[in-house]
């Protein structure tokens, strides 16, 4: 399998096993997709339990069940599933548009760092930003980040840089977004662009939600002081090098991290991803409601208690 950050051999302290898949998932195509959400669905289920749940979904059905399946399935069928994940599940729900937002604000006016750019806490100039009026210039100027911040193929700094002064000029003025937009300065843009150009992997891929999905995750089902092993659906941006710097990034005071390790497993191997990617699925179509989880989501506040990293750490 593909990536992964294998535990060690003995993990100290309390530990929960969870499995993970996503739903809605385009990489960097955040703009140009038919899915406007991602949702990223964990469960803490055994791999007995899980394929007790799958055998009651199946009805027969000899390949592996996927959540448009089950929709088309009787209501019932559905709230016997999602009855059986009652608080042995989380699920988080990302709009893309949103993400993007976040990224201009910790890439952009912020150290870029793994700890500010894994994370998907509220962050008040974001939420400044997100509340500019939607329309074609907004539209353009989100575009505009998008090409600024791709780190395959990317076309030369200047234009880039340019364009999305560019688009951000000919934005609406006299909103609460005003200082934000003001905020950005091309400079700084083209130093953090030269740095993303040059593959600097003290940044997190930007466009990339995955990761903070997983980061959140992982602080979720870490409270209480657990350590979490993470078991999940193979996805090309799960790096060794990546999972090991979120894995420093999320570390306490102590250096010790919440996340023991992560495995990637074929799906069909593995009953528990299957009840995950059955759930995030149904998520995603906003079929999964508080009640059916242990937690909202989008998680508390109180789940992240770490700080933002003050400018030149990493």
């Amino acid at each position: 399998m593909q990536g992964g950050l294998p535990p060690p051999d003995v993990v100290a302290g309390e530990v929960v096993e969870i499995a993970c898949d996503e739903s809605g998932f385009s990489g960097t195509n955040l703009l140009r997709s038919d899915a406007p959400v991602i949702t990223h669905a964990s469960v803490d289920l055994t791999r007995g339990e899980a394929a007790g749940v799958i055998a009651g979904l199946h009805a027969g059905r000899p390949h592996e069940l996927k959540s448009g399946q089950l929709l088309r399935r009787p209501g019932l069928v559905l709230d016997r599933f999602l009855a059986a994940l009652a608080g042995r599940a989380h699920v988080h729900r990302i709009d893309k548009q949103s993400f993007l937002v976040s990224r201009i604000v910790d890439l952009l006016l912020a150290e870029p760092s793994y700890a500010a750019g894994t994370s998907l806490a509220r962050d008040p100039r974001a939420e400044a930003l997100a509340g500019h009026p939607a329309g074609p210039p907004w539209d353009a100027f989100l575009a505009a980040f998008a090409e600024l911040a791709r780190t395959k193929r990317p076309g030369p700094i200047g234009p880039r840089v340019d364009r999305f002064f560019r688009t951000r000029d000919l934005l609406v003025r006299g909103t609460p977004a005003d200082p934000v937009l003001d905020a950005l300065d091309p400079a700084h843009v083209r130093a953090v662009v030269t740095r993303l150009d040059a593959e600097d992997k003290a940044i997190p891929p930007p466009l990339e939600p995955l990761l903070p999905a997983l980061a959140e995750t992982v602080l979720f089902w870490s409270r209480g002081g657990r350590r979490v092993l993470v078991v999940h659906d193979e996805q090309s941006a799960l790096t060794a090098g990546r999972l090991t710097r979120l894995q420093r990034a999320l570390a306490g005071p102590d250096g010790a991290s919440p996340l023991a390790g992560l495995v990637t497993v074929d799906s069909r191997d593995d009953p528990r991803v299957q009840v995950a990617d059955l759930l995030a699925g149904m998520a995603r179509r906003g079929l999964v409601t508080d009640a059916l989880v242990e937690a909202q989501l989008v998680p508390p506040e109180a789940v992240r208690q770490r700080e933002r990293p003050s400018p030149g750490q990493r």
